[in-house]
């Protein structure tokens, strides 16, 4: 009971901070704030494409950006921590709304040394003497069980050896030799050395980003803004 009431107190704690920044802001003259929730990969996925068009259509609003996994956007926006999040999945969770921002195929990440990596594709069997490095299955389940049953429809039960809770620290490890991956295409433009990205023959398995929001309570003002801009850029990025 002491553990949830700290719990709780945090929480209250927090929000009345947060209360206290809105306040000022509109008071210095801004119109107010949006708290917006995205994990690394959106860095690639136009996340500052959309930053940079939304702040000159919306100049007195401040956005407030929070980098958390999906688990913790979806807990965030169920609790008014954040108004605006992209998360990863097949849909947008229970008791939010929102809509596909992105779908895009998984290739192989593999070390620049790796017998594989001047391939223009590989058969994904190719890998499975190799050791794995996975998203957490515990930071994204849908992302985990996805790879896994790609792996064994190719005919094998990926070997894994790491598990990690960002795409960047995916790539981080097999650029430095820990395994190979199926990460998202556009983790290709990261440009970390010593990673080597090589198309899936036949993969059938896509990363999805969706983009979602509390279905219900008093939403900012600013957030139908922010969503139009984020809808206009969901048709562009590659």
């Amino acid at each position: 009971a002491g553990a949830a009431l700290q719990r709780e107190a945090r929480i209250l704690l927090h929000r009345a901070e947060e209360t206290r920044v809105l306040v000022k802001a509109i008071a210095d003259g801004r119109e107010g704030r949006l708290r917006l929730g995205f994990g690394g990969s959106m860095l690639y996925r136009g996340l500052p494409r959309i930053l940079e068009t939304f702040q000159a259509a919306a100049p007195d609003i401040e956005l407030s950006l929070h980098e958390l996994n999906s688990t913790e956007q979806i807990e965030a926006l169920l609790r008014d921590e954040i108004d605006l999040g992209f998360v990863h999945g097949r849909g947008a969770p229970q008791h939010l709304q929102g809509f596909r921002y992105h779908a895009e195929p998984f290739v192989a990440c593999v070390p620049r040394g790796h017998a594989a990596a001047g391939a223009r594709s590989l058969r994904l069997s190719r890998l499975r003497r190799d050791d794995f490095v996975l998203f957490s299955r515990h930071v994204s389940p849908d992302y985990y069980q996805s790879i896994i049953a790609t792996c064994l429809s190719a005919g094998f039960m990926p070997r894994v050896r790491h598990e990690v809770r960002h795409w960047l620290s995916v790539v981080s490890f097999v650029a430095n030799g820990l395994g190979v991956a199926l990460v998202p295409r556009t983790l290709r433009t990261s440009n970390m050395a010593g990673a080597t990205f090589v198309p899936v023959q036949g993969s059938k398995i896509l990363s999805e980003t969706w983009c979602v929001w509390k279905e219900s309570g008093i939403q900012p003002p600013a957030l139908d803004k922010l969503l139009q801009v984020v809808r206009v850029q969901s048709r562009t990025v590659g």
